[in-house]
């Protein structure tokens, strides 16, 4: 791959995160100020495994099934906008009393974990999107695994750096806002979960 060519991606990348957060980074942020940015990065680690298969059933050929069942589509996208709807509830009706947050530790890295795969999971958009802007980058006259190796690593470090990035910055609006910072941001980051949800179902989507 060219080096002006991995520039530009990188810089599409950049672009495509330059946005307000979606629902992972709205997960990170809740997560990050109820258990701490530590242990929110098991939360991190499910979003970016589930990137993994994502690009992974991109690669393979998921794009173009997706692209062309709208019944597989519609399916996998209502799944989706349900959980994403019972995880916004969630945050929205969680306690304001930040001594709940050590109880039932037991799993508790596993259910965070299982929260950022299935968020990422829940949006079918994804694959499509690895699907169109991976070949947008590749050149066919060389080795096609090794440059889907790069976009792919370059994709989950700039995605891990972001996320990460929200969680801190929903820790340190935390700590600005003080005692009343972990329900308000909880029911915030609800509330706009639940309305990204929303706005996912209200998409449109048509065969080619």
């Amino acid at each position: 791959m060219a080096f002006e060519t991995y520039l530009i991606y990188l810089a599409a990348v950049a672009v495509f995160f330059a946005t307000p957060p979606d629902t992972s980074q709205l997960l990170i942020i809740s997560n990050s100020v109820r258990y701490g940015l530590r242990k929110s990065a098991y939360t991190i680690a499910g979003d970016l495994s589930a990137n993994c298969l994502q690009m992974t059933g991109a690669a393979f050929g998921l794009a173009a099934i997706i692209a062309t069942s709208a019944t597989a589509f519609s399916v996998i996208k209502w799944l989706g906008v349900a959980y994403l709807i019972y995880i916004g509830i969630q945050l929205f009706r969680s306690r304001d009393d930040v001594n709940d947050v050590d109880a039932n530790q037991s799993g508790q890295a596993f259910r965070l974990y299982r929260q950022g795969f299935v968020t990422s999971m829940a949006n079918p958009f994804s694959v499509v999107f690895f699907g169109a802007l991976f070949p947008q980058f590749i050149d066919p006259a060389l080795a096609i695994l090794p440059q889907l190796l790069i976009l792919g690593v370059t994709y989950l470090i700039v995605d891990g750096a972001i996320l990460l990035l929200w969680g801190w910055l929903g820790v340190r609006a935390a700590s600005a806002l003080k005692r009343h910072s972990f329900g308000l941001i909880n029911k915030i980051c609800g509330a706009l979960m639940i309305a990204a949800a929303a706005l996912l179902g209200s998409k449109d989507f048509q065969t080619r």
